[in-house]
């Protein structure tokens, strides 16, 4: 299959199939006599597990991995949900992390909503962001 049949079977561009390819995601396929890239069936599955893979949160480093361990006839799964473990912490991380940043803004919201812009007068630069 030609790239661009494999970008449109794929739904991605040519360009970004021979980054994959670049990146070590994609096997470079074997050429036809006028040099023309001629990828297998297979490639089109490895391009989906790619895109799913990358919607989950998966560097291309981690896809990669997982690749290699599949190619080397080793089933990856186990891998897969170490590294599934190690994103929903880092996740669960963030968004304690935003809850509370969120917690801060709104506390500085309610000063803002009741400071007085000449309390920004003098040596302040801003009274809302001041220490109290």
């Amino acid at each position: 299959m030609l790239i661009g049949d494999l970008a449109a079977a794929a739904g991605l561009s040519a360009k970004t199939i021979r980054f994959y390819e670049q990146a070590g995601l994609l096997p470079g396929p074997p050429r036809t006599p006028g040099g023309y890239r001629d990828y297998p069936p297979g490639a089109t599955s490895r391009l989906a597990f790619i895109r799913q893979a990358q919607a989950a949160g998966f560097t291309l480093a981690e896809i990669r991995g997982i690749l290699a361990i599949r190619d080397s006839g080793d089933a990856p799964c186990r891998h897969v949900a170490a590294l599934i473990g190690q994103h929903l912490a880092a996740a669960e991380q963030r968004i304690a992390e935003l809850t509370r940043a969120r917690d801060a803004l709104m506390d500085l919201q309610q000063k803002a909503a009741a400071a007085d812009s000449a309390d920004c007068a003098g040596s302040q630069i801003c009274s809302i962001l001041a220490s109290p």
